[in-house]
């Protein structure tokens, strides 16, 4: 029905035709490779919660795929993201606790004016993602492991090599480029580390000091420190940049939604989450089966690989009415963008915010805005824009 290794033409520009026959006809879907591909709400929802029989684990996964003394094995086999307790829940514990509602509301004063100077330096004709949305979230990560302003021009870069090489089918150049990036990044770390170590900042704002001191039940290894400071960078990146660059586009193709919107400004949370529904930054995650199983009669073999369809998934008729329509006032809105279980996405909130500032102050600013070319970022895990050029009028 649909084959991750030999996806049909046009599928990077609009996968939601095939989400579709999905979920109607093979929503367990098995893969050439043995591999099984999974688009239902309900299954991804079961998956998540049952860390017992779908582990987090990648390492058996991604040792063929990365070479295991490659720099992507090593970050991608110790950052929280892949990797089951007791690593997930020490990692865990130490950023929820720099990330509480109380922490993340005093980060909103300044992650306004990031916004708002980024507002003032847009010319007329600007392109959205690089000049705008993809620079919010560096500052803001930037700014919570207090990287020295001077030192952040290489972040994105690192940071889309690194998340990139985690596509179905990797070219030989993008696996050397995504280790290129591990390893410059790491090095960067190290020094920064260093430098921390004998200036600690404020744990209640720094999570590179939290991260350092530990908690109560111990410190991090040096390379589960190096690691997951690059996971935090790339987490909070990619997903947010997606998430405001689909949704000036998504409120553009919907000039009635973005009418209703700008009339009715306390729909912004809302709008916020349709477009993390329909538009899903992160597309797909995965999981292993840790014993044998079976979903909907289909055995699942202990070890095999499951590719979770965020981006299907919540597009399900049996859980959204009317999945296709984008309807900013939606509620109730079950999405799995985050993910679900102990694995949901530590930064949520502080993404949900990012989003919810950076929508509002360009609408506010601007009366008007018009894309007039796009180009999508051609991956199929994260879904966002590479290019978004628009003309803006009323700032």
């Amino acid at each position: 029905m649909l084959d991750l290794q030999n996806l049909p033409g046009g599928f990077h520009d609009n996968p939601f035709p095939h989400y579709d026959r999905l979920l109607l006809h093979a929503p367990v879907c098995l893969q050439p490779d043995g591999s099984v591909l999974l688009s239902r709400h309900a299954d991804l929802e079961r998956i998540y919660k049952d860390t017992g029989l779908f582990t987090s684990d990648k390492r058996a996964a991604f040792k063929p795929k990365f070479g295991e003394n490659s720099p992507l094995f090593e970050h991608h086999t110790t950052s929280l993201v892949f990797n089951d307790p007791p690593l997930h829940t020490r990692v865990r514990r130490i950023m929820s606790s720099a990330l509480t509602p109380r922490a993340i509301s005093r980060l909103e004063p300044g992650l306004i004016g990031t916004v708002d100077a980024l507002l003032d330096a847009l010319p007329q004709k600007a392109d959205l993602i690089e000049d705008f949305a993809a620079q919010i979230p560096i500052q803001i990560i930037g700014n919570l492991l207090d990287v020295p302003m001077a030192d952040r021009a290489p972040l994105r870069d690192w940071s889309l090599a690194i998340l990139g090489a985690l596509e179905p089918v990797l070219t030989p150049a993008q696996q050397a480029q995504g280790n290129q990036a591990v390893a410059e990044f790491k090095a960067y770390l190290q020094d920064l580390i260093a430098h921390r170590r004998q200036h600690p900042g404020d744990p209640e704002t720094d999570v590179l000091t939290r991260l350092t001191a530990g908690d109560e039940g111990g410190k991090l290894s040096e390379i589960e420190l190096i690691q997951n400071c690059i996971f935090i960078l790339n987490a909070g990146h990619e997903t947010t940049t997606n998430l405001i660059g689909n949704a000036l586009a998504m409120l553009n193709d919907h000039a009635e939604e973005q009418a209703r919107l700008r009339a009715n400004p306390e729909l912004i949370n809302s709008c916020v989450e349709e477009v993390l529904r329909m538009a899903s930054p992160n597309q797909f995650g995965n999981r292993e089966a840790a014993r044998d199983t079976e979903i909907d009669g289909v055995a699942i073999p202990a070890g095999t690989n499951l590719h979770l369809c965020i981006g299907a998934a919540n597009r399900d008729p049996a859980v959204f009415g009317n999945p296709g329509s984008f309807n900013i006032a939606r509620k109730p809105n079950r999405h799995l963008a985050f993910a679900g279980g102990p694995h949901i996405c530590v930064g949520l909130t502080l993404a949900r915010l990012e989003g919810r500032v950076a929508l509002t102050r360009f609408l506010n600013r601007f009366q008007s805005y018009r894309i007039t070319s796009r180009q999508q970022g051609g991956r199929i895990r994260f879904r966002g824009f590479a290019r978004l050029e628009a003309e803006l009028s009323g700032g």
